[in-house]
C-alpha cells in the first residue's frame, strides 16, 4: 500500500485525504505531524518545507506541489535526485482566468474611478474605450498565463505576451527574450504578471519594468510577491504614472496589518486568492502521477529545477 504524506499550513487536510483516497483507494494518507514511520512515506503533496522534513523521508518517490508555483520548493528543502511535480489542475486555472479577466475588465470600464466617485456622490460619466483599443500584456506565458492571453483575446482586447522562450498563441502578439521586453512593455496598458519566481525574475516589477509601461497603466501580479520591488511601486503610483496596481501576493504572507498597501488608495489587495487548488480536481492530478510512478511511465510537469519551473 502506498503512503502520501500531506502537509500545508492552509489547505484543509481532512478534504484532501477524502478527495485522495476516492482517486487512489489504496492510499493511506497521513496528515503532518502525525506522519508515522518516516520510512514508509512513497509520496509528499506539500505547500512548503520550512523545516526541511521532506529530507527525513529516505524513501520518498515523488514531491508534489500543492500549487502552480514551486519557488518554495525548490532548492535546499527538496531532497537530492526526487522529482517535483508542479499542479497542473484545469480547476487551478480556470481560477486564475476568472481572476485576471475580472481585475483587467474592472480596470478597463474604469470603476475604481466610479466607485471613488460613489464615495464623494458625484455623478459623472468617462468615455469607454473598446476591448481592441485597450493594451493588455501578460509578462509569463505558462499553463496559466498562456490561459489567460487567450481569455483576454476572446473577449476582443489587443493581446501581447512575453515569455523567456518563443510561444505561439492564436490571436495573441508575442515576445520573447530580454531584448524584446521594452517593446513588450511600451504597448502594454494593463500589465499582468503570471512569471513564475526566479533568481532571473525577482524584483522584476521594479522602477526600471516600471518606467517602461505608458503613462497611467496598471500593474496586475498574481505570481509571487518578491516579483515586486515594492518602494519602487510606491513611487510609480506616488508619482502618477501608475493608475493602480492589483497585488494578490506577497514577499511575506500575511501582509502585515500595518503595510502601507492596505491603505494605499490606488492598491488593490487581495489575500493570495487568485486561485487556489481544489482538492477534487487536485486530487485527480497527483493520481495520475501515482499512477504513473508505480506503473513506470514517465512523470508528467515534472519541475527543471535548474530553470526553477
Amino acid at each position: 500500500m502506498p503512503t502520501l504524506l500531506f502537509r500545508s499550513p492552509s489547505d484543509p487536510g481532512p478534504r484532501w485525504r477524502a478527495a485522495l483516497q476516492r482517486a487512489v483507494p489504496d492510499l493511506e494518507v497521513r496528515i503532518w505531524p502525525d506522519c508515522g514511520d518516516p520510512d514508509e512515506i512513497d509520496y509528499a503533496l506539500v505547500w512548503a518545507s520550512p523545516d526541511g522534513f521532506l529530507r527525513e523521508l529516505p524513501n520518498l518517490r515523488v514531491v508534489f506541489s500543492l500549487g502552480a508555483g514551486v519557488d518554495h520548493l525548490v532548492g535546499a528543502e527538496l531532497p537530492s535526485g526526487v522529482p517535483l511535480v508542479r499542479m497542473v489542475d484545469p480547476a487551478l486555472t480556470e481560477g486564475m482566468v476568472e481572476y485576471v479577466v475580472y481585475q483587467v475588465l474592472r480596470h478597463h470600464r474604469g470603476m475604481p474611478t466610479y466607485e471613488r466617485q460613489q464615495a464623494a456622490r458625484r455623478w459623472e460619466t468617462h468615455d469607454q474605450v473598446r476591448p481592441g483599443d485597450r493594451r493588455i500584456g501578460i509578462l509569463g506565458l505558462g499553463e496559466l498565463g498562456g490561459a489567460c492571453a487567450r481569455a483576454l483575446a476572446g473577449l476582443g482586447f489587443d493581446v501581447a505576451g512575453h515569455a523567456r522562450s518563443e510561444r505561439r498563441i492564436e490571436g495573441v502578439t508575442t515576445f520573447h527574450g530580454a531584448t524584446a521586453l521594452p517593446a513588450f512593455l511600451a504597448r502594454t496598458d494593463i500589465l499582468v504578471c503570471l512569471l513564475p519566481l526566479t533568481p532571473e525574475t525577482r524584483g522584476i516589477l521594479g522602477s526600471a519594468t516600471l518606467r517602461r509601461l505608458p503613462r497611467g497603466a496598471v500593474v496586475i501580479n498574481a505570481a509571487r510577491g518578491a516579483h515586486v520591488v515594492e518602494e519602487d511601486l510606491l513611487v510609480a503610483l506616488g508619482e502618477g504614472h501608475l493608475a493602480h496596481a492589483v497585488l494578490d501576493a506577497f514577499e511575506h504572507e500575511p501582509l502585515a496589518s500595518d503595510h502601507p498597501f492596505w491603505r494605499h488608495p490606488r492598491i488593490t489587495v487581495t489575500p493570495h486568492i487568485a486561485s487556489l487548488t481544489n482538492p477534487e480536481t487536485g486530487a485527480r492530478h497527483v493520481a495520475e502521477g501515482i499512477r504513473r510512478d508505480r506503473s513506470g511511465e514517465p512523470l508528467l510537469h515534472v519541475v527543471d529545477l535548474d530553470r526553477g519551473y
